[in-house]
């Protein structure tokens, strides 16, 4: 039995991380968030017929995202600073090493923000959420191939896009 406490509350930072890397504005995604939590809710007479409950929240999630960014039309916004990754605080990492790691993922972050959504929501699902292709091809609605297509595109667009930004000759 599917509990809204223990398996869908849980869920929360991942449907924000999600939101955001669509939409590309904090607000826009605490938004889509709360509407896809009431969505869910709405739901719950269903819940125990759905197979997976996390890839129905992140479809839920995706497709609100998408409505909110169309009806918004804040495609070319950046993410505010204060979501990327924090900087490696370990033993080894010198304030040098810190600086430059972290203009590099503010970098990759501004360069992730230009994909193509289906390409951004790809790699947010693949590379930081962990998700298989399989599951992501549940969420976005397209095929496992189609996931290993825009997830290779996405990839090969941000390496080239970074060794440019980088002066780094291929």
């Amino acid at each position: 039995m599917v509990s809204f406490q223990k398996d869908i509350l849980p869920l929360k930072n991942e449907l924000y991380r999600l939101a955001l890397r669509i939409t590309l504005n904090a607000a826009d995604a605490e938004d889509v968030v709360q509407e896809t939590m009431l969505k869910v809710w709405n739901r719950r007479h269903q819940w125990d017929e759905i197979e997976s409950i996390e890839a129905f929240c992140l479809t839920i999630c995706r497709n609100q995202a998408l409505d909110k960014t169309r009806r918004m039309g804040r495609q070319d916004e950046s993410l505010n600073e204060d979501h990327h990754q924090q900087a490696d605080h370990s033993y080894n990492a010198n304030p040098e090493e810190q600086a430059i790691h972290q203009d590099r993922l503010r970098l990759l972050s501004r360069l992730m923000d230009g994909l193509p959504e289906k390409q951004r929501t790809v790699m947010q699902l693949r590379e930081r959420e962990g998700k298989s292709y399989k599951e992501i091809a549940d969420v976005m609605g397209i095929t496992e191939d189609q996931v290993k297509i825009n997830l290779f595109r996405a990839r090969q667009a941000l390496k080239q896009q970074f060794i440019e930004a980088e002066g780094f000759s291929s």
